[in-house]
């Protein structure tokens, strides 16, 4: 599919030369104002805009800032034509955000090089962001097999507590509860991150973690580090690797999924909205598939039993209002359940 360059310039003959240029390997619009690519840029998004600088009514400084502050066009690479060297105005225009400039009159094959090269690096920046995902998600996913190949009672968990969040994050934006904290944040990194909730295990011992019968009151208390021990853990790769917005997802998911909201949860026992959000959803999808999964302690709570169970202890142990959600969306959770559930034994 061919990509759509914009050519805005009032002079005839440099949106001629450029079409010349480039309509063979791009869609070519020539617009001659600002003002016109404003009442088509919505319909016919550019992948590329060539924008002079030197208009009437609105020139292309006044554009280009117009154009950064809608984030629906922020991203789109902006490279000037004129036929100003001026050492300042280039300065000016890599500030606002401008990509390159091309000085006027261009020759059709600079031109053509200019815009390639940009597309080029468009593509390569997009193709390297997919390998750091792809490789970001293949660690993640290690990880979080090496815990729960340790842990024999929790097959499957951490599969399925993901899917559960993203259900339950997708039906708060739509009914609109934290929905703007939710938007902001990129969804696929927050459900890969929400996989590493029980890293913490890693320090757990494998006595405690695959004891047959329920923990003693020393065993549990120890049980229960997992949380600071997951926060620690992914602290250390923090430090080494930088703020990842994946990193901090999945450190909150670690360290507060066993929160209360009435205060009487671990480790730290804050209790409402000093739970952090992402914590208060965890809860509630760890809780759901811990009831309905067979443990060496007891057998599994069918989903009509979770459910109940959840909605008696919402306003105690979890966030009403999350809560709510759940009931409304407690069929996807049953689905996901059924289709993925290991068979009692």
């Amino acid at each position: 599919m061919q990509k759509t360059i914009y050519v805005v310039d009032d002079n005839d003959t440099n949106l001629i030369t450029a079409k010349e240029a480039l309509k063979d390997q791009y869609r070519v619009m020539t617009l001659p104002s600002a003002a016109r690519m404003f009442s088509l840029i919505d319909r016919v998004p550019p992948d590329l805009i060539l924008l002079d600088i030197e208009m009437p009514d609105m020139d292309g400084f006044e554009a280009l800032a117009v154009l950064k502050e809608n984030s629906e066009h922020a991203g789109i690479p902006v490279i000037f034509l004129t036929s100003m060297t001026d050492t300042e105005i280039e300065v000016k225009g890599f500030q606002l955000g401008v990509v390159d400039f091309i000085t006027k009159p261009f020759s059709p094959p600079v031109l053509t090089n200019r815009v390639r090269t940009h597309l080029n690096i468009d593509d390569i920046i997009r193709e390297r962001t997919a390998q750091l995902q792809h490789l970001q998600n293949g660690i993640i996913y290690v990880l979080a097999d090496m815990v729960e190949s340790r842990d024999e009672g929790t097959g499957g968990h951490v599969d399925r507590t993901a899917i559960y969040i993203e259900i339950l994050m997708k039906a708060m934006i739509e009914n609109n509860l934290h929905a703007e904290e939710l938007r902001d944040m990129d969804m696929e990194s927050l459900v890969s991150s929400a996989r590493l909730h029980d890293v913490g295990k890693i320090a757990i011992s494998d006595t405690i973690l695959n004891k047959p019968g329920r923990l003693d009151d020393q065993e549990f208390a120890i049980m229960k580090t997992h949380t600071i021990e997951g926060e620690k853990f992914i602290d250390q790769i923090i430090s080494r690797t930088g703020s990842v917005e994946f990193l901090t997802s999945a450190k909150l998911f670690a360290g507060y999924h066993h929160e209360r909201w009435d205060g009487q949860g671990y480790p730290y026992r804050l209790q409402h909205d000093e739970i952090p959000l992402l914590g208060r959803i965890m809860a509630i999808a760890d809780v759901y598939d811990a009831l309905i999964s067979v443990r060496p302690y007891k057998k599994p709570f069918s989903h009509e039993e979770a459910t109940k169970i959840i909605m008696e202890n919402a306003g105690t142990q979890f966030d009403a209002d999350i809560a709510d959600i759940f009931y409304q969306v407690r069929d996807e959770f049953e689905k996901v359940a059924s289709e993925m559930q290991p068979p009692a034994v």
